[in-house]
């Protein structure tokens, strides 16, 4: 995988009261040459802004980074609206987008939001038809009728506009298959990286289910979530006694992530602080400016 498709982000502010800084870390980071930011999705909590218009504000107010959802609250967002709404951010933006999807994951809450509930089984395969849906109302091309379990449409028009990307935050093995069938890119549950069991058994299932439908395995991405922190000296070790990344000396973190590249195929890394909450200005800066450009350095010369 070469140096420009390797993404490096981070995981922004969704606070009401936290706009201002939402905005501020987004455009530095655009000026410091980030790919993406993303913002969380969940709607029934009346203090985060709305993950889509904050989405649409900050790419109006950015030049260069994408955007997603990480990830978007599906169920509380039908999938032909959801459609519209990434191919005109899309189009606004000139690609900067990218479809973030889970299949729902705290019931109870989007329950409370006048959403009927699923059962585990049926909530992976309304995130399957999701995507293929939103797929299909993307890109041109005639009407399209869509008659599945959970969405149906008659007739409607595709966008002009391609299909984003579809980055999955799959976890269970129903979820993973499907994530292998139909999504472009992968986000490891629960900070899983690319040392942990989860993440070798969960990636299996990707790729097995993937290669039955005559994908290609390796053209999805394996996105991290990845929380640490930065020390001004090494840390004698990096990891914790479940194995866990926490941090370390800029060459440390460029050591780990280059090999993570160039070794286990590491596609991309958003940044969380070590309490997997937003990195602040500093941590963010020393992240674009320090370690970025060094591992990106480190894969391109690899790479001749």
């Amino acid at each position: 995988m070469s140096v420009q498709e390797i993404v490096f982000g981070f995981g922004a502010h969704s606070g009401i009261d936290e706009v201002s800084e939402l905005l501020r870390m987004a455009q530095q980071a655009d000026r410091d040459g980030l790919d993406i930011f993303s913002l969380s999705d969940h709607p029934y909590i009346g203090g985060r802004l709305d993950a889509y218009a904050a989405l649409g504000f900050i790419l109006g107010r950015t030049r260069h980074i994408s955007g997603f959802a990480n990830v978007t609250n599906l169920p509380t967002r039908p999938a032909p609206m959801l459609a519209r709404t990434v191919t005109s951010l899309s189009a606004l933006s000139g690609g900067r987008i990218v479809l973030g999807m889970g299949a729902g994951g705290l019931w109870d809450r989007i329950s409370d939001m006048g959403v009927p509930r699923l059962s585990p089984g049926d909530a992976v395969d309304a995130f399957e038809e999701a995507i293929v849906l939103i797929k299909s109302l993307s890109g041109g091309g005639p009407p399209v009728t869509y008659q599945g379990r959970h969405y149906q449409v008659d007739q409607i028009e595709p966008a002009p506009v391609a299909a984003p990307p579809v980055w999955t935050g799959s976890v269970g093995p129903k979820s993973l298959a499907a994530t292998g069938r139909v999504a472009d890119g992968w986000i490891p549950g629960h900070a899983a990286d690319w040392l942990s069991p989860r993440y070798r058994v969960s990636r299996q299932v990707i790729d097995e289910a993937a290669a039955a439908v005559g994908r290609d395995p390796g053209e999805i991405r394996t996105v991290f979530n990845f929380p640490g922190r930065i020390t001004d000296r090494p840390l004698p070790a990096t990891r914790d006694r479940d194995g866990r990344w926490i941090g370390g000396s800029v060459g440390q973190w460029v050591e780990e992530l280059t090999g993570a590249v160039l070794e286990h195929g590491a596609s991309g890394f958003t940044l969380f602080s070590a309490d997997h909450s937003a990195p602040d200005v500093v941590f963010l800066g020393r992240w674009a400016r320090e370690i970025v450009p060094a591992v990106r350095e480190g894969i391109a010369k690899e790479n001749g």
